[in-house]
């Protein structure tokens, strides 16, 4: 119920920021273009909180934040005085009404470069996207990649840490093949580029890595047969397992790897087990009994305990961090390749290329917000500016009901030099309410089925 609550306040944090700055772009520009606003809301249904301006604008906060509005003096919606005649927005010029309509989703791409911004100012730890292992037969083993070399590039961008390399390899969903651009080792002063034949790569993004599933095991230090962590009142508690304690032997026989007692401890629910301990340079013997655990429909054995894991190498670690100037084109980068990575899945979502199950709806969403709330400010942020740019490009997509077909409709005006019919507006709004609709049925369907 806890983790509910804070994924849902996350949530609710989240998705009112950024509605607040889209609606915000819409407000700012209608107000320089002199168009009277009447109702700024946060939120759609009953209002929780409502005060007047002394630009006699009313301010909503509403219950249902799932959204929010702009309402501008209109004569297609109500009768307009003669007086306020020049300040309704259908009496401003076509380029006035379509920098109202674009200031939205503009707004939300400009606050995604103000995030990623205060993100590399900050600075973010990251690690060299360095190769560990390389699994036989595996499509990155056909293609020549081997383990210790170091990514530098998917497909002409750049790939500083995994992170990166994860966020490029999404974006190849769906396509026929890629280049991974990689260096022989991290001291290396060259790289290659080695082809990929993804015609029979397939992967679930919910339940599955496209590192994985691609062969490829990022390097991680070695786990070590010390004890780091003993969960409190746990199997490993009961039997006087310490933090430091070396576990060197079990029933007698010697310990080779940490995964070799993973193992024996989940072949042996309820079982006793001796084990042999280093404890500050004398060996103990102590007996541990695993408590039964059902996962999956199995029952295995459960210890509460986890290793040490051996030092990362120095030259593979480094902060991501940049001065204030510096920052901002690395923003703006970063926020252009978001765009370009959504426009792609949205292409590839139209035209078959990846599958509808790869929607994702309001509780996907949440339990996002949820988790990268929870690790820190940098993830949120990071969150954010991620949502704030798959606002703005839906808000532009040609559907009546949103900003793009807004758009829609004054690009055609344009073009035969008078306004679309009410008529022609009606119909489209009502197809593209049904369409979204569908949209959205669908995200929640798979949301639902990910629970």
């Amino acid at each position: 119920m806890s983790a509910f609550l804070w994924n849902a306040a996350a949530f609710i944090v989240a998705l009112g920021v950024l509605v607040a700055i889209h609606e915000y772009g819409h407000f700012w520009v209608a107000r320089r273009c002199g168009v009277k606003v009447e109702r700024f809301s946060i939120g759609f249904g009953r209002a929780l909180w409502r005060w007047y301006g002394k630009d006699h604008t009313e301010y909503v906060i509403a219950a249902i934040p799932l959204g929010g509005y702009v309402k501008m003096l209109d004569e297609r919606i109500e009768v307009v005085s003669e007086e306020d005649k020049p300040r309704a927005f259908n009496n401003q010029p076509l380029w006035q009404r379509s920098a109202i309509v674009a200031a939205g989703p503009i707004a939300n791409f400009v606050f995604a470069v103000f995030a990623y911004w205060i993100v590399m100012m900050i600075g973010v730890p990251a690690v060299k996207p360095i190769i560990g292992e390389i699994s036989p037969n595996s499509i990155a083993a056909e293609a020549g990649i081997e383990s210790g070399m170091e990514l530098t590039q998917v497909s002409g961008v750049e790939t500083a840490d995994w992170q990166a390399v994860n966020f490029a390899l999404i974006g190849h969903i769906g396509d026929e093949s890629m280049t991974l651009t990689a260096k022989p080792d991290s001291a290396a002063t060259f790289d290659r580029d080695y082809p990929l034949d993804l015609s029979q790569w397939q992967f679930d993004p919910e339940k599955q890595s496209p590192l994985t599933t691609l062969g490829i095991t990022p390097y991680r230090p070695a786990i070590t047969l010390t004890v780091a962590q003993v969960v409190e009142d746990s199997a490993a508690a009961r039997a006087g397992l310490q933090e430091g304690d070396k576990i060197v032997a079990v029933d007698n026989t010697k310990l080779e790897s940490w995964m070799r007692l993973v193992e024996v401890i989940k072949a042996s629910p309820d079982q006793a087990l001796s084990l042999t301990v280093s404890r500050d340079g004398e060996r103990q013997t102590l007996v541990l009994t695993p408590d039964a655990r059902e996962q999956q429909g199995q029952v295995s054995g459960y210890a509460g305990i986890a290793p040490q894991m051996a030092a990362w190498p120095e030259s593979y670690r480094f902060i991501q961090q940049y001065g204030p100037v510096a920052a901002i084109p690395e923003a703006v980068s970063k926020t252009w390749q978001v765009i370009g990575m959504t426009v792609n899945m949205i292409k590839k979502l139209i035209i078959g290329d990846v599958g509808v199950n790869n929607l994702s709806g309001p509780i996907s969403i949440a339990k996002g917000a949820g988790m990268t709330a929870e690790i820190g400010l940098i993830s949120f942020l990071g969150f954010m500016a991620l949502i704030s740019v798959n606002l703005g490009i839906i808000n532009l997509l040609p559907l009546p009901v949103l900003d793009g077909g807004h758009l829609l409709f004054f690009g055609i005006e344009a073009v035969t030099r008078k306004p679309v019919s009410e008529r022609v507006q009606d119909f489209g709004y009502r197809i593209g309410a049904a369409v979204l609709m569908m949209v959205m049925a669908v995200a929640l369907f798979n949301d639902f089925a990910r629970l």
